[in-house]
């Protein structure tokens, strides 16, 4: 796996999520654990780190489709697709993302 360094961990504040623009990813910090999905809502097209997270979940905020954090499925319409999940990993307080091995999210029927 190739992981790369995107964040520090100091840079998430609770579990508002943070972008990071360059690789179009949201890093979120959610009951001490970490994750790495696409930022951009399989529907709308909008920056998923602009929604809130609970339960496991991100919402998109302009449409309401929530999405598991660690599968990346569509939990609700109107979106029906899911986005990428990545693996994520600590290492001396950086956040690091596997951006070459997605996280399979096949969508259950």
């Amino acid at each position: 796996m190739s992981f790369i360094a995107v964040a520090g961990v100091d840079e998430l504040v609770g579990q508002t999520p943070l972008a990071i623009d360059e690789h179009e990813l949201a890093i979120v910090r959610h009951e001490g654990e970490y994750f790495a999905i696409h930022n951009l809502c399989s529907h709308g097209h909008v920056a998923l780190s602009e929604g809130e997270v609970a339960d496991g979940a991100i919402e998109c905020y302009l449409h309401g489709s929530r999405f598991d954090l660690r599968t990346g499925r569509s939990l609700c319409l109107p979106a029906t697709e899911p986005v990428p999940v990545y693996p994520v990993r600590i290492e001396d307080e950086q956040i690091l993302v596997d951006l070459d091995h997605p996280i399979s999210n096949i969508q259950e029927s």
